[in-house]
């Protein structure tokens, strides 16, 4: 099992304030296209194809791998990639939260398997350090940030 938990502050000083509702706004749309969000070339497919009140289905190629994710927004608060076919099953949450001084908080933290793979074996434990790395999620949430920033000042957002 693969579990890895990462916190960034949204608006380090320096950078250009971003409040909830645009941080929102910048992860609602990184769920409905990756591609807006992954360095180019990553993320050469996105596409929805299955819309509910509760949820939608996007179909994607990240990194040369073809994913099936079942993605449930709680707005203003939480988005969760449930793992539906692709290399790994679990779950993926980005979540926005105060922390005890009312500053915004982006987290992001999964519990993943990999399908067809030991259980703790060597391909998880190198998902693992992966994950947790300087290049891991700490980065994406990072990357999503400064994109949504960016998204932000063009007006595209």
């Amino acid at each position: 099992m693969i579990y890895s938990n990462a916190t960034v502050p949204v608006n380090p000083e320096g950078e250009t304030p971003l409040t909830r509702e645009q941080v929102w706004k910048g992860l609602e749309r990184k769920a409905r296209d990756a591609r807006l969000f992954l360095p180019p070339g990553v993320c050469t497919r996105c596409d929805v194809i299955e819309e509910s009140a509760t949820h939608f289905v996007r179909e994607a190629t990240i990194a040369d791998e073809d994913v099936r994710e079942i993605i449930v927004l709680e707005p203003q608060s939480k988005v969760t990639f449930f793992q539906a076919s692709g290399p790994r099953e679990g779950a993926i949450i980005n979540e926005l939260f105060e922390d005890d001084a009312g500053e915004l908080q982006l987290n992001f933290y999964c519990y993943l398997g990999l399908r067809g793979k030991q259980p703790g074996g060597p391909e998880e434990q190198a998902e693992q350090k992966q994950f947790d790395s300087d290049k891991g999620y700490k980065a994406a949430l990072l990357a999503t940030l400064k994109r949504t920033r960016e998204m932000l000042a063009d007006g595209s957002l």
